[in-house]
């Protein structure tokens, strides 16, 4: 740790670290640029820097984006990504009541605290899964992976979870395509020489996640009332240690449900608002959607925990904790930089270094929200016909970036389009991303595993006890999924 300390503190990873927590606060706090679609624009900006200056930028851009949404959910009621909705129903009440500087102080108060809280549970309990995940071989591996897909299912919000996994499967085919890993065998190329070096993923990902959403909120183009003043932006520290043992338990909530893949941070707000409002005193409990500071610490602490806990399963074994981590997860890749039970053999060191990015990052952004908000004040009078056709240009640089290829920038406009209407039809497009990253895990080790077991009987495989758990979990992922859906489907027809 001490020696990632020594490295953060180069002028230049400390600068790109700034500007990426800066460019995630001001990104996060404009109506309808959510986290996701930042995370996923800027890993192609991202691919002509180091490895150390890469990670350094996009966990800025991730911890910054993360607190942005509170800004405009609180001056001008429209949450700036999904998981502020919570901080948009008590701040902007506080901001009507003359507030508003001291609801967003506080919720920069509460961001740092939850922020720190996710990084030490991180800290703490990611060496307990390493140590197990090392006992993970081919056969494991591959299992691992299709947990990871099938957890798609719990991100088709509102749909049904085959959706989800409709979307998951669509994502394996498009990693399919290309030379395969073992034998070199052309699939899915339709003899096109452009198709044997396989699909850009990056290219893929800003489609889904940045051109897509342009084309869904595109036809919005009316601007919002802004106030003209916020008021004193610094809470008393009073109030602060008031409301620090609500902090601290929503910080843990909001971690552990970080940790737990497809979740995500609106999962993590909501769950720790409303478990906010049952454990307090009866007249907080009565402000509560009146403009209650409490709430509005318990939800914006739970959501930047968040951040700590969706990079446990994305560290330790591979799996996403949600989209934002997904993006992450391949900027990490585009780095040669395979995350999982492996990490820290395969990569030495690297780990830490994450560990104090994250550190320095919560505390620039911590820096940071008091210098910006005035400035985000500002950009809110943009008109969306105007700022979104600005993004534009990113993407296809993005795009292009990566392997300065024209090609990947039509496949970025073709996933855009596929993506646009996929959401038309309430398809979930982050389970494209996990399958498109995780395919190549589950397809080369489920070839290797199969090598391995050529003379092996099925008992023999099944005693292989992980594997086998594992394969439990895939089952129980199916069935509870199943049930979900069939139990949401009956909910409609009855309310129907």
């Amino acid at each position: 740790m001490l020696d990632a300390f020594f490295q953060l503190m180069s002028p230049v990873l400390l600068a790109m670290t700034l500007a990426g927590v800066c460019l995630g606060i001001i990104w996060g706090a404009l109506p309808g640029l959510s986290t996701t679609m930042a995370m996923g624009l800027l890993i192609g900006l991202s691919a002509g820097m180091s490895q150390q200056v890469s990670i350094c930028f996009m966990l800025g851009v991730y911890t910054g984006s993360v607190f942005g949404g509170a800004i405009s959910a609180i001056l001008i009621n429209i949450p700036g990504t999904p998981d502020a909705v919570p901080t948009m129903i008590e701040g902007h009440t506080l901001a009507q009541r003359g507030e508003g500087g001291q609801a967003l102080g506080m919720s920069i108060a509460a961001s740092f605290v939850g922020g720190t809280v996710g990084i030490v549970l991180l800290i703490l309990f990611i060496p307990l899964i390493l140590s197990f995940a090392l006992n993970f071989r081919s056969w494991e591996m591959f299992w691992l992976a299709v947990i990871g897909i099938m957890v798609s299912g719990s991100m088709a919000a509102g749909a049904m979870p085959l959706k989800g996994w409709i979307a998951g499967w669509l994502g394996i085919l498009i990693a399919l395509v290309g030379l395969d890993e073992i034998h070199a065998v052309p699939r899915f190329t339709f003899g096109s020489p452009m198709l044997y070096d396989g699909i850009s993923y990056v290219a893929v990902l800003i489609g889904l996640f940045g051109l897509a959403e342009i084309l869904r909120t595109l036809p919005s183009d009316s601007a919002p009332t802004i106030p003209g003043e916020v008021g004193r932006i610094f809470p008393p520290l009073r109030r602060l240690a008031r409301y620090s043992p609500a902090a601290l338990r929503s910080g843990v909530m909001g971690a552990v449900i970080g940790a737990i893949p497809g979740a995500g941070a609106n999962v993590a707000s909501f769950l720790a608002y409303d478990i906010g409002r049952r454990r307090a005193s009866r007249e907080e409990a009565a402000q509560w959607g009146k403009g209650s500071y409490q709430a509005l610490v318990c939800a914006e602490t739970s959501n930047n925990a968040n951040i700590g806990g969706s990079m446990l399963p994305t560290l330790a074994l591979g799996i996403p904790g949600n989209a934002a981590a997904a993006a992450l997860l391949a900027a990490l890749t585009l780095k040669n930089v395979t995350v999982g039970p492996t990490i820290e053999v395969d990569h030495p060191g690297l780990i830490y270094f994450i560990y104090g990015a994250l550190i320095i990052a919560n505390v620039l952004m911590y820096l940071a929200a008091f210098a910006l908000i005035k400035p985000c004040i500002k950009l809110f009078s943009l008109p969306r016909g105007i700022l979104m056709p600005l993004i534009i240009p990113v993407c296809v640089v993005g795009a292009y970036s990566v392997k300065l290829s024209m090609f990947d920038v039509w496949v970025m406009f073709a996933a855009g389009i596929a993506g646009w209407g996929l959401t038309r039809f309430h398809f979930p497009v982050a389970p494209i991303v996990l399958g498109v990253i995780l395919a190549p895990l589950a397809d080369e080790n489920l070839r290797r595993a199969l090598l391995v077991f050529e003379d092996k009987s099925v008992g023999f495989i099944l005693s292989q006890w992980i594997g086998t758990v594992l394969m439990a979990g895939v089952l129980f992922v199916v069935i509870e999924g199943i049930l979900r859906g069939l139990r949401a489907s009956r909910q409609q027809t009855a309310a129907a």
